[in-house]
């Protein structure tokens, strides 16, 4: 989803900020991102991706590459090249009819190269997933509908540091400007005390749950299903540029849950069952998100999520990156263990096409789920330890 600072998601991460069960090293951002040559025999499970979507993820990204110039950089990393090493094997994968498995992974071997990606030598990292919220709503107040999900503010400045600086690449702030000078906006617990004036105070959506309002913010979209019939995709359209704090390590922080216990479905309980705290809880990360409506796409669909790359993700195939490091519309092969009883593996080619502001580090990632119940139950625990590869043209 277009993120600013979380962009899309992050749930486990950002409910807690750790891996429950594993140790953790802390995370160095400044580690860099280091690309090793490797075979296609080294990517473990390979050949049994069913590979189901990858396509129809890789050419969104293609759309984006072919229209950029050719000579232009494809990353502030030199290692990736311009763009228009790119956009042979964007071109090619334009007219290719048959979309099967193999057909995929021979389009794939034809026209990439295998890198392991690692932060300065170690190969491993945390991969957590996030989805796409199933909400209730109205588009007007009354009733049970009282939280608002509220649209962008006209005086929100959003500023991307590395278009001014090559060494702040990666990092934005966002603020109001007051007297000429760009000024911190207001924090989450003076947005939803109707600080902001009234003008600037411009819901789009009223919810039946402030606890749905506040997680929705963690995923960065949601699907609204309203009462008065038919549904509004929500997206992340900005932020108020105060850091998020993680109101699950607040939670174990005061002693009321162990690490390992918290979960989004143990932080919902616990809000439920103290309704008189949980206003000050979500207060706790300053952090606040403000989202806009997505219209349909003209076709009588509405758009799925969309991630930083500006681009509709697909569920399974799209990966949040550290896009600090990492460029959007780069193939990704995910070798990493789901941490349930018996870890079991996701190896898969993805598509890097969103970012958020917990992914950070040369080896890391947040796994789009998709949408709906199964998503959320797959998404919600997943703290997976792993590695991946980057796909790159041969002729880099």
């Amino acid at each position: 989803m277009k993120k600013f600072i979380p962009l899309f998601a992050l749930l486990s991460l950002l409910l807690l900020s750790s891996c429950a069960g594993v140790p953790q090293k802390p995370v160095d951002d400044t580690t860099p991102l280091v690309l090793k040559p490797a075979p296609f025999s080294s990517l473990k499970g390979w050949e049994e991706d069913s590979m189901d979507g990858f396509m129809e993820a890789y050419l969104k990204s293609c759309a984006r590459i072919l229209k950029k110039d050719a000579a232009a950089p494809f990353s502030s990393n030199a290692a990736f090249g311009a763009y228009g090493d790119w956009q042979s094997a964007c071109k090619e994968a334009m007219i290719i009819s048959a979309r099967s498995p193999q057909s995929t992974r021979a389009f794939m071997e034809r026209n990439f190269k295998v890198m392991q990606a690692s932060a300065a030598g170690d190969t491993q990292g945390l991969f957590t997933g996030y989805y796409e919220s199933t909400l209730q709503g109205s588009r007007t107040r009354g009733g049970a509908y009282q939280h608002p999900l509220l649209g962008r503010p006209d005086d929100l400045v959003m500023v991307d540091l590395g278009e001014f600086r090559e060494e702040l690449k990666g990092q934005r702030i966002a603020g109001r400007v007051l007297g000429g000078k760009l000024k911190p906006y207001e924090n989450r617990a003076a947005i939803v005390t109707g600080k902001l004036s009234p003008e600037n105070f411009k819901p789009i959506v009223w919810l039946n749950s402030k606890e749905d309002a506040f997680f929705v913010q963690v995923q960065g979209s949601g699907i609204v299903h309203l009462a008065e019939g038919g549904i509004m995709r929500v997206g992340y359209a900005g932020q108020n540029g105060h850091p998020y704090n993680a109101i699950g390590r607040e939670l174990v922080k005061r002693g009321i849950y162990k690490k390992e216990d918290v979960s989004m479905e143990s932080i919902r309980t616990w809000m439920l069952e103290n309704p008189d705290k949980a206003d000050e809880l979500m207060n706790t990360n300053s952090s606040y998100v403000f989202f806009e409506e997505k219209k349909d796409d003209g076709t009588g669909q509405q758009n799925g999520a969309v991630g930083a790359e500006g681009i509709t993700l697909t569920p399974q195939r799209s990966l949040a990156v550290d896009s600090s490091k990492i460029p959007y519309g780069l193939p990704v092969y995910l070798d990493i263990a789901y941490n349930d009883s018996a870890n079991t593996p996701i190896r898969r080619l993805v598509m890097a096409q969103d970012t958020g502001g917990a992914i950070r580090g040369a080896v890391r990632g947040d796994f789009f789920w998709g949408s709906g119940v199964e998503a959320e139950k797959m998404a919600g625990p997943m703290k997976a330890r792993g590695g991946y590869y980057f796909l790159v043209p041969k002729n880099l």
